[in-house]
């Protein structure tokens, strides 16, 4: 948790304390060791003064723990450090006494407690200091010279009060100075501390922002030096690639995603003061294995001189915009198969229905066999070939124009199981059929239409695996999961007005249906395009069966998809909005 303001200033202050009782503690310390010098050398001019030094530094040591367990209790800091810079001065006045007065070895401290008093205390506490330090000190000067206090230890002697005056004037004035210089040179550093304190917040903050912008962007952001390799690689491009940024940083960035140096070749190759070049579109497979399409630009990454240093590529995942621009291509090619459609079933049927009538007529001639075997076959040719001729021509009419929804609850798990039974018959004995079915699932649906839609792909497995020598199981399953999983499908009666009642109300659940095939499965290629009008596989196929099951889907609001992998079988999903349950 960040402190505020006050409270970094508190704590601030409460460390500068801390300082201040150190100083103190090395006040101390050379105290120490200056009188146990001056015992040992100069032990009979000194005589019981050196006692009085000693008591003094013990006194020093108890204020300084004593202060100590105070600091945490004290609601001034700046009133504290004044009461700690007055007992240093006292100490040192007691240090100078028992030590010789005027010609105390300790003056000099005096000055030490000046310069650090002026590290913490401002320009009034600087000349409160140096003015108890000039007292302190003339106290015991002029206090010995006159008789107001015992001589005690050091050397002695006399000399005119003129003298001392003038001795102790210019040590006072000194000690001011001196404090004064060191309080500037302090407020100084002070201000430059905080002005770099500021400007170390700005710059974290900044780095902060960066930093969060960078990883909130929702776009794969990528840095590369001059030889192509990844610098920086922030979480939506770990996102997108499927690939963790310790693996990322250090790689050449055509090992990561093939084909963007071509990108960043163009990029060099069009100059255009660093910002970004005309956007680009890749096929890419991640890490994970998923086929997705790339938008990337990029820009060239300089430094502070104007030199370039390396790359900056931008990119997003537009799989979904593909797809879309797939579909609003195919809804333009079937607004215009629509539109020819009714023209087709005039101007071709009508010609067929005579074409099969006039040989039927032939054939038929005087109620006798056509003695020209070949005579006959031609005709049955003729005959089978219109046949499949205007079924193609129905199968497109049902496409392009298709009827009106008549919309009722409809149970999911029996239209599969009457499919199922249908088509046992037709089965080999070694064809196992599995099926997996939730009762309760309720969907609102056109009965006969739904029932197509599932006989097309339950025929569709059955034709995958007539062929095939590995296992052959065909499953059904239909489930029910949590929320809409229908988002963005087309809506009901898009084309076509729904015949029947209001739509029921949604449970918020999703009825899928699934219909998988142990067979040969199909190629990515294949897949990416299974849906489209009369784009087939099959010797005899159309190209409309799954392009219809699409449409129905999609005017009864679902959504249709496949997966597959060669040689591993074929999944078909259906989605379809839940509206109730059976009991």
């Amino acid at each position: 948790m960040s402190l505020g303001r006050g409270e970094r200033a508190d704590a601030k202050a409460r460390t500068g304390l801390g300082w201040l009782l150190g100083a103190r503690l090395l006040l101390a310390g050379l105290s120490l060791g200056l009188a146990a010098t001056l015992d040992r050398i100069e032990a009979p001019e000194y005589g019981s003064g050196i006692e009085g030094v000693y008591w003094t530094v013990v006194a020093a040591f108890l204020a300084t723990i004593a202060s100590a367990l105070m600091v945490a209790r004290t609601r001034n800091p700046t009133r504290f450090a004044t009461v700690q810079v007055a007992i240093d001065v006292l100490i040192v006045t007691a240090l100078v006494y028992f030590s010789g007065g005027r010609e105390s070895v300790f003056t000099f401290l005096y000055a030490l407690v000046i310069l650090y008093g002026a590290l913490f205390l401002d320009r009034n506490g600087v000349v409160l200091s140096a003015g108890l330090g000039a007292a302190g000190y003339g106290f015991v000067l002029f206090g010995v010279e006159v008789g107001w206090l015992p001589s005690v230890g050091g050397p002695s002697g006399t000399r005119p009060l003129p003298v001392l005056g003038a001795y102790w004037g210019f040590y006072a004035g000194a000690l001011l100075v001196l404090g004064m210089l060191a309080n500037t040179l302090s407020a100084e550093l002070r201000r430059t501390g905080a002005a770099l304190d500021r400007s170390t917040t700005d710059l974290r903050r900044l780095r902060d922002l960066h930093l969060r912008t960078v990883e909130s962007i929702e776009s794969g952001l990528l840095t590369t030096d001059e030889d192509g390799h990844v610098t920086s690689f922030n979480p939506e491009a770990e996102r997108i690639t499927g690939t963790k940024v310790r693996d990322a940083l250090g790689r050449r960035l055509e090992e990561l995603i093939p084909g963007a140096q071509a990108i960043l070749e163009t990029a060099d190759a069009n100059p255009s003061d660093g910002g970004p070049v005309g956007r680009e579109r890749i096929s890419y497979r991640n890490a994970r294995g998923e086929e997705l399409f790339l938008g990337m630009a990029s820009s060239s990454l300089r430094d502070e001189g104007g030199d370039q240093v390396g790359h900056v590529v931008i990119f997003q995942d537009v799989t979904s915009v593909v797809s879309m621009e797939r579909e609003l291509r195919q809804s333009e090619r079937l607004a215009a198969v629509g539109e020819m459609a009714a023209r087709m079933a005039h101007e071709i049927r009508n010609p067929l229905a005579s074409i099969s009538g006039s040989v039927q007529v032939l054939q038929g001639d005087g109620g006798q066999e056509d003695p020209d075997p070949e005579r006959a076959r031609l005709m049955g040719i003729v005959l089978r070939e219109v046949d499949r001729l205007n079924h193609l021509i129905s199968d497109f009419l049902r496409y392009s124009r298709p009827a009106p929804l008549k919309m009722e609850p409809v149970p999911l798990a029996g239209l599969v199981e009457e499919i199922a039974e249908m088509s046992e018959s037709r089965c080999d004995a070694d064809f196992e059929v599995s099926l997996g079915l939730d009762r309760t699932v309720v969907v609102m649906a056109d009965p006969s239409q739904l029932r197509a839609v599932i006989w097309n792909l339950w025929n569709n497995a059955s034709e995958a695996m007539a062929e095939w020598h590995g296992e052959r199981r065909l499953s059904a399953r239909v489930l029910r999961i949590p929320g809409d999983a229908t988002q963005g499908a087309g809506t009901a009666g898009r084309n076509d007005p729904c015949e029947g009642s209001a739509p029921a109300p949604t449970t918020g659940e999703t009825a899928v249906l699934e219909i998988e095939d142990s067979g040969p499965g199909i190629e990515f290629e294949v897949q990416a395009r299974i849906f489209e009008p009369f784009f087939t596989t099959k010797r005899d196929g159309t190209g409309l069966g799954l392009a219809t099951v699409q449409r129905i889907v999609e005017q009864h609001g679902g959504a249709i998809e496949v997966s597959s992998q060669p040689g591993e079988g074929t999944l078909f999903r259906m989605c379809l909005r839940c509206v109730g349950s059976i009991p």
